[in-house]
């Protein structure tokens, strides 16, 4: 139990995927003016990375290593993930038609998000079983969603202060992220010798 909650801590806080590896960042950047549009897409990519890690995990271990395929591993997985994604945006259009369009090509381009091929073949390097895998997905999508709500909220915020006008917009954003990333670093602490 004990590896299963580290695990959780360490994904969200410790090596948060946005903060600390610096995976998934154009959506982190293009899905974040909105707090609806953000947690929407933490959403679709929780599902995504989850579903994406249990099926790769699966064809990694049942068939590429049993048939000496491993050097296919970032084709297949590719594969996996923009299947995954095409069926997930076909749900999300016929159930949400409202998210759907505030998420707009960010949707699709969940497909070629780093994040989520990242944690695919993040699980087999790491040497994870079934459990630990979709645990690690998970928190990770879970700290993925927290960094882009809270980037949202502030991006939200920014837009109600009077920021001066060089900085308005794009430079204001990376500012911020950039005093995120160092406050989520935090989380690692002080390794000392």
């Amino acid at each position: 139990m004990l590896t299963y909650l580290s695990i959780i801590v360490t994904a969200i806080f410790v090596n948060n995927i946005v903060f600390a590896q610096f995976l998934g960042i154009c959506p982190f950047m293009g899905v974040s003016k909105k707090l609806s549009s953000a947690v929407g897409m933490g959403a679709a990519v929780t599902a995504v990375m989850a579903l994406a890690t249990c099926v790769t995990w699966l064809l990694q271990y049942s068939v590429l290593v049993p048939a000496g395929l491993e050097f296919m591993q970032t084709i297949v997985f590719i594969l996996v993930i923009a299947a995954l994604v095409q069926m997930l945006e076909i749900v999300i259009k016929k159930i949400a038609p409202a998210l759907y369009a505030a998420l707009g090509v960010f949707l699709p381009l969940i497909t070629t998000n780093c994040a989520v091929l990242g944690v695919a073949i993040l699980v087999t390097q790491k040497g994870f079983d079934l459990g630990q895998s979709l645990t690690y997905a998970v928190a990770t999508a879970i700290g993925f969603t927290l960094a882009l709500t809270l980037f949202a909220g502030i991006r939200e915020q920014l837009e109600l202060v009077n920021v001066p006008r060089p900085m308005k917009g794009v430079p204001i954003a990376l500012l911020c992220a950039g005093l995120l990333a160092m406050a989520f670093m935090g989380f690692s602490g002080i390794k000392i010798g």
